[in-house]
């Protein structure tokens, strides 16, 4: 194989790595799993869990604030972005009744509320 080859061969894997790179990055948030919430508000704090499932852009769960008093949820996801409402059953009430939050695989940040405080969702680690 001559350089020129060689050169041009390289050029073009690289081209391949970046390309897949670049589409790699755009991928959609992957939200399967649990997750510890952190909830800042004007009135205090709030910790909870939230355990979801995705399928397509499309997010369905539980959330609360101990695994055995939790309520539904759902949302979607847009590419880096989550966005969830929960559902509280009759008589009950959240901490909040929307969020945004955008983020990675294993931790996400946003606003509750259109603004009126903070959430953290940080992925709880799987056990072995």
């Amino acid at each position: 194989m001559g350089r020129t080859t060689k050169a041009l061969t390289v050029a073009l894997v690289l081209g391949a790595v970046v390309q897949m790179l670049a589409a790699a990055s755009g991928q959609d948030l992957d939200v399967t799993g649990a997750w510890v919430v952190a909830i800042e508000m004007p009135a205090g704090s709030a910790s909870g869990l939230a355990i979801l499932s995705q399928d397509g852009a499309t997010v369905t769960g539980m959330i609360g604030p101990a695994d055995t008093d939790m309520m539904p949820t759902e949302g979607t996801v847009d590419g880096n972005a989550l966005t969830l409402s929960t559902k509280p059953r009759k008589g009950r009430t959240a901490a909040f009744a929307t969020c945004t939050l955008t983020g990675t695989r294993d931790r996400m940040t946003g606003t509750i509320d259109g603004g009126n405080g903070a959430i953290t969702f940080t992925r709880k680690p799987r056990r072995e």
